[in-house]
């Protein structure tokens, strides 16, 4: 069938959030790659992935390029599912033959709900779904397709055998390829990252277990299930010869550094091919490999440091210690790698005092840049149990992860710290970080450096005080 992999048209100033539809409006603009669409749609021929957010697209340009197709496939999550099923049933009124189909953890974590929620959805794939997506665009019989939940035509819902997980990542497809064809790389901006940059998984899977984290708790699973160095190191090769605007390489994995050797040897390849990279970390790598990999041309690393106090860390099965964090920093610091730093507010055993010692932790590690999230009960999560069971969050309710403008709001609430309070600590948190003297003349500093950073941070400072103004006002 034609078949197009789409992101439905969603808030202005959405955030791509890391390839996994974070429906959010984020401090500055920023959008990451579709990279779970376009993996299945390497794998099918003459399909196109369209990213409408990323494109600018609204509803109806995106639906006058939808309906030339026979086969829809909708990339979702849980704040986003509402608006892609009205897009889905705007589409069905418009060319009713069309089969539509959602994948995502939130179809993943509830296939009969997401099927039932409106009639225009005919099937959702489980699991990881590249290659359940590819079957059903061969046009194979959908009974006979794991991973797969679909409706009859009576309306009841079939859930077929799970689709066992990719052992051998290396039988995938490159996803660079399909990006050059169907994406314009310069929507494409990270604030932290060099632009343009490209973003792409050497692996799947994280071993941590941290009670928040979405994908390892509903697609990826904990076991870290990885790409051959040297496939990694072709696919870089590939975008440096076929993409040579661009200006950094992206690792997504959750942790990619979980297998030091592996990190390591990638690392060496990539110095060889003279490339700028960056990559998700654990803040626990050990100096030795921090230096290969700086070496070899590393640049940044993005740290999830969550929270300042431990026993939050705990609470939260991080699997890490702020002793070991800011010793990690204070590495990167010594080597010259620069630290993209996210941290949560909200998340059990959350509290005034340790919002503020979180604060303080920030300013005391001092990462180059920062992002501050509020915890987010996925359902499918340790979380959303956790707060299910002790009241903190209503089972079955509608979960309000973003208010009508697409920006992030509390969704956990304390018997001693309400969510307006989790809420506005990320005002707080911001204010404080950024505003302070020594922070502000870094930031100059580096403005001055380069014209074309400058004009970089301008707009994103910008940017920035437009949000602060709209929360104040």
């Amino acid at each position: 069938m034609k078949t197009l992999f789409l992101q439905a048209p969603s808030f202005d100033g959405f955030d791509g959030g890391a390839g996994s539809r974070y429906q959010a409006k984020r401090e500055i603009k920023s959008f990451w790659y579709p990279t779970w669409l376009a993996q299945p749609a390497a794998l099918v021929p003459d399909s196109r992935v369209l990213d409408a957010p990323a494109d600018g697209l609204g509803v109806k340009q995106t639906l006058d390029i939808a309906v030339d197709y026979d086969l829809i496939i909708i990339h979702t999550s849980t704040p986003s599912f509402p608006t892609d099923a009205k897009f889905a049933e705007e589409l069905k009124a418009r060319k009713p033959g069309v089969m539509i189909g959602m994948v995502g953890a939130k179809a993943a974590v509830d296939p009969a709900g997401s099927l039932g929620a409106s009639p225009a959805i005919d099937f959702v794939c489980r699991e990881e779904f590249d290659y359940t997506c590819m079957e059903v665009a061969e046009g194979r019989s959908l009974k006979k397709i794991l991973g797969l939940s679909y409706k009859q035509p009576d309306g009841s819902i079939v859930h077929n055998g799970p689709r066992p997980m990719i052992e051998n990542m290396d039988e995938l497809p490159f996803v660079a390829p399909v990006y050059k064809r169907d994406l314009k790389i310069d929507n494409y901006f990270i604030g932290y990252l060099k632009h343009p940059y490209v973003s792409i998984y050497t692996g799947r899977g994280c071993r941590s277990h941290c009670t928040f984290c979405l994908w390892p708790q509903t697609v990826g699973g904990h076991r870290y299930r990885t790409r051959s160095a040297e496939s990694v190191i072709a696919e870089v090769k590939w975008i440096k010869e076929n993409m040579p605007e661009v200006k950094e390489i992206m690792f997504d994995d959750d942790t990619f550094t979980d297998f030091k050797p592996r990190a390591e040897e990638i690392a060496r390849g990539l110095g060889k091919l003279d490339v700028t990279w960056s990559c998700n970390a654990k803040a626990n790598v050990p100096y030795s490999t921090l230096k290969i990999m700086k070496e070899n041309g590393l640049r940044l690393l993005l740290v999830g440091y969550e929270s300042g106090d431990d026993q939050i860390l705990h609470n939260i099965k991080k699997g890490l210690r702020t002793d070991i964090a800011r010793r990690f920093t204070e590495d990167c610091r010594k080597l010259g790698i620069t630290i993209h730093g996210t941290f949560i507010l909200g998340l059990p055993g959350e509290t005034r005092e340790t919002i503020e010692k979180t604060i303080e932790y920030a300013k005391e590690i001092n990462p180059h840049t920062i992002q501050v999230s509020l915890a987010a009960p996925y359902p499918g999560t340790t979380l959303y149990r956790q707060a299910v069971d002790n009241g903190w969050l209503e089972e079955n309710k509608v979960i309000n992860l973003v208010n009508d403008s697409g920006v992030q709001l509390a969704a956990i609430s304390y018997p001693h710290l309400s969510k307006e309070e989790i809420y506005h600590g990320v005002e707080t948190f911001y204010k404080r970080f950024y505003f302070r003297p020594s922070k502000i003349w870094e930031i100059v500093r580096e403005m001055l450096g380069s014209w074309d950073m400058t004009k970089r941070r301008l707009r994103e400072g910008v940017e920035f005080f437009r949000f602060l103004h709209s929360h104040e006002a």
